[in-house]
């Protein structure tokens, strides 16, 4: 894989889960990283190293204004932004029916979900494209593609992220820039553990191969999408389900 020295990638759910394990590859690979969390003081624990190649930003991703000043720190620490991955994400209430979802449930988990990566990107793409390259990459789910019964808020709102994808893979395409997105089947993450044990076992149980996915998994593969070798890929979501999902 490329070399990602004097790189620069902005992570957002970088203190926990998909998004820590993948700040981490990228920092080891030689990338100049903005980390983007609510909680800043995990942040700064789980990187209390590397002080020379990250910038650590405590932020509520759902605020635009927030995103904005946190994306031109980040700029103007490192020079500019050549990776976007978004990793933040909530499943909100599960294993309820959709007549029982609230309103303001459902809105915090698109507010999260899919604002979150429409503000992020919205700020990236002036730069990538005025260097004509980048390379974005929105964390969807497995449950974007099929739904998942329970989950309508979750579901609903990664199918905004690959909707978006599409959109931004085609209005870029010719730029330099590449924007795909991922959807992982079941990851052992904290967020996953949260979940209602019933609820886990109907999603795991469409996994042919009959495991979880491992962080590691999910840190090789975002690696090569955002790589320079991965240039001819835009617009498309990448299967990380153990055969769940084979289109």
């Amino acid at each position: 894989m490329g070399n990602f020295s004097k790189q620069v990638a902005i992570i957002t759910g970088a203190a926990s889960g998909l998004g820590l394990v993948i700040a981490h590859k990228l920092l080891n690979e030689g990338v100049r990283a903005g980390l983007f969390d609510i909680n800043d003081s995990i942040l700064n624990n789980e990187f209390a190293g590397n002080v020379l190649q990250r910038e650590i930003i405590g932020l509520d991703v759902t605020k635009e204004n927030e995103v904005r000043d946190a994306v031109y720190r980040v700029v103007d620490r490192f020079g500019g932004i050549d990776i976007l991955i978004n990793c933040v994400g909530i499943t909100g209430i599960t294993n309820i029916r959709s007549h029982e979802v609230s309103t303001e449930n459902l809105q915090k988990v698109f507010d999260v979900n899919f604002m979150s990566c429409f503000y992020t990107s919205k700020m990236v793409l002036p730069y990538m494209l005025a260097n004509n390259y980048g390379r974005i990459l929105h964390i969807s789910s497995i449950a974007g593609k099929e739904g998942n019964a329970g989950m309508l808020a979750y579901s609903a709102s990664k199918a905004a992220v690959i909707g978006m994808t599409k959109v931004q893979g085609k209005e870029y395409a010719e730029s330099g820039i590449t924007v795909n997105a991922l959807a992982p089947a079941v990851i052992q993450t904290p967020l996953v553990d949260a979940m209602p044990e019933i609820q886990v076992k109907y999603m795991t149980d469409k996994i042919p191969m009959k495991r979880c996915g491992t962080l590691e998994e999910v840190a090789n593969m975002a690696a090569f999408i955002v790589s320079r070798e991965s240039s001819f890929t835009t617009g498309f979501t990448f299967d990380l389900s153990g055969g769940r999902a084979t289109y």
